[in-house]
């Protein structure tokens, strides 16, 4: 079996991976390859959309994963939207939100409020800050379908045995990793030899993975009627499926609204996916009116049923935004040569779009520093 080899090797072509292979490029250091197990890249950033003649559809996109970033304190994330070109739009939030406490009683209706700072989103989904990056890199440095399994320190370099859906193996060299997947990910689903500190493959373990407990569901309309009644698109339900609603609305595209189911996932996993889609469609027809019952198309993404970014431990994981566990593996075999970059491993925004910048670019330059001796 051949083997390929690089200076550098990503595992993950999510944000982070794509981030700091953006990095890696513009610190000049060209020898890296970028392993990613799905088909393509985005990892937990997945923005669809419908076919419409009139639309641009890569415009026209919803997310089905994080979809909202804060300029006034993530200046790291919103310069890298400035210095990509992409639109920018403040989330809709004008008008009465919608508490729904019973499906027996009409939903009361109370003023909403605006959120401080603001909270804006991209036009075309968070997919375009992901499209806008790949188009930066080499394709040739890009493997998609290639899941890493089993990282080997051989000779004071390390082997990446990965696999692809097919069953077919490949082999990689390099002599630095970068681990853009979630850490629990990392701990359950490669096998590293010499294994890791126990103590920090238990942290690892024990670290929430942003999204992978949720749920998120999006309804398209033609335009949003909810306006109209003088409602933000913004709702909570204490009945369900869907417990936090929100207009998801692209400027010069499509009218939305996505929500978050509030079932814990081994419980939503008893329904088929069409009978979660007819249980929200009936919980926003009796929310926002008959209109809302009947969209042009709606999409749901179950984080909890994706073996590349949920693990058995996911499943009864409440998701939240816990504290960023050790990025590297400091008195062991692995010292120097591995350090963590997803978004759980970043200081201040760990699970955020944020956190996945701010720890790809943290795990990259401990790298370029090593390299040159900088102090």
């Amino acid at each position: 079996m051949s083997m390929s080899s690089a200076r550098v090797a990503i595992v993950g072509g999510g944000l982070s991976g794509l981030y700091a292979a953006y990095l890696l490029e513009q610190h000049g250091l060209r020898d890296y390859v970028l392993l990613e197990a799905r088909s393509m890249v985005g990892g937990r950033i997945t923005s669809a959309g419908i076919e419409n003649a009139f639309f641009d559809a890569r415009r026209n996109r919803f997310d089905l994963g994080p979809a909202w970033f804060w300029p006034a304190f993530q200046p790291e994330l919103d310069r890298l939207v400035s210095d990509l070109c992409l639109e920018r739009f403040e989330q809709h939030g004008m008008g009465d939100m919608l508490v729904e406490r019973s499906p027996h009683e009409p939903p009361l209706r109370t003023a909403g409020y605006a959120m401080s700072p603001p909270s804006m989103r991209l036009v075309g989904g968070m997919g375009a800050l992901v499209d806008a990056l790949r188009e930066k890199l080499p394709a040739t440095r890009i493997a998609t379908d290639r899941q890493v399994h089993r990282l080997r320190l051989s000779a004071g370099r390390i082997e990446l045995d990965a696999r692809s859906s097919q069953g077919q193996s490949a082999t990689y060299e390099a002599e630095r990793i970068l681990i853009a997947i979630p850490p629990r990910l990392a701990a359950t689903s490669i096998d590293f030899m010499p294994g890791l500190p126990a103590p920090l493959h238990r942290e690892w373990n024990s670290t929430s993975t942003w999204m992978a407990a949720h749920t998120k569901y999006v309804a398209i309309y033609d335009n949003p009627f909810w306006r109209e009644q003088g409602l933000s698109g913004e709702a909570r339900s204490a009945t369900g499926p869907l417990a936090e609603i929100h207009d998801a609305s692209m400027p010069g595209g499509h009218a939305a609204l996505f929500g978050f189911l509030g079932m814990p996932a081994r419980m939503r996993g008893r329904l088929t996916e069409e009978e979660l889609r007819v249980h929200c469609r009936a919980q926003l027809a009796r929310i926002f009116g008959p209109a809302a019952g009947h969209p042009l198309a709606d999409m749901i993404k179950d984080w909890a049923a994706d073996p590349l970014t949920a693990t058995a431990a996911d499943q009864d994981d409440i998701g939240g935004h816990g504290g960023a566990p050790s990025a590297s593996a400091q008195a062991s075999d692995w010292s120097g040569v591995l350090t963590g970059i997803a978004s759980e491993w970043s200081p201040h925004f760990p699970g955020y779009l944020a956190g996945a910048i701010e720890a790809a670019r943290l795990g990259v330059q401990s790298m370029t520093t090593a390299a040159t001796g900088a102090p």
